[in-house]
């Protein structure tokens, strides 16, 4: 079990290399059948500990919506942005996927002089960056920056549920669950599905 003071180890590395504001980098929704991917970025006052800060996917959506206000009056700088489905279908997932990171960088004021970024590829960015595996649970800065895209990402597909109320996207916002996958199957894909996702289930529905 890592504990709060833990995930600030990559931070307290690059303080002692002389970075001062360091920049975790996140996605939400690479892995849905609808919707845009969302990228956050986060800069955290250097040795901030934010209680409760952790990997998204391990926290209810009550207890990220809490945190997600904590991370927003605490931080420094962030900022959120999102790839859209046709970028999505236009250049496939990872590459949107690393476009809304570079987006969500960029949009920080302050500029960061590090980025740290969850997973195993590193978006192009304009200041020096490396990625760690499975950085939401061993960053602090990752860790919030994946509850800010979480939970933007939540919100957008809740609210996309008021437009197409017929596929229950505020239930499973998106992913590829029973009921979505029957409701795609009943109606066919609505404007914010991903195309290329769907192909194993139009199939099996011919």
């Amino acid at each position: 079990m890592i504990d709060d003071i833990d995930r600030l180890h990559y931070e307290k590395l690059l303080n002692e290399q002389g970075f001062s504001l360091i920049c975790g980098i996140d996605e939400a929704g690479r892995g849905p059948l609808a919707g845009p991917v969302c990228a956050a970025a986060v800069i955290l006052p250097n040795g901030l500990i934010i209680p409760g800060v952790n990997d998204s996917k391990k926290l209810t959506e009550k207890k990220r919506e809490q945190l997600f206000d904590a991370i927003i009056d605490n931080a420094v700088a962030y900022s959120i942005a999102f790839a859209t489905v046709e970028e999505i279908e236009e250049m496939n997932i990872l590459n949107a996927t690393m476009l809304a990171m570079k987006r969500a960088c960029e949009g920080l004021d302050p500029k960061p002089d590090f980025a740290i970024i969850d997973g195993n590829k590193t978006p192009k960015l304009d200041c020096p960056a490396y990625s760690i595996v499975k950085g939401d649970s061993l960053s602090q800065s990752i860790a919030a920056a994946s509850i800010l895209a979480k939970v933007s990402r939540d919100r957008l597909i809740t609210k996309a549920a008021e437009q197409y109320p017929q596929y229950f996207f505020e239930k499973h916002k998106g992913y590829g669950t029973a009921l979505h996958t029957e409701m795609i199957q009943k109606y066919g894909p609505c404007p914010i599905h991903r195309k290329s996702f769907l192909k194993k289930i139009l199939k099996e529905n011919k």
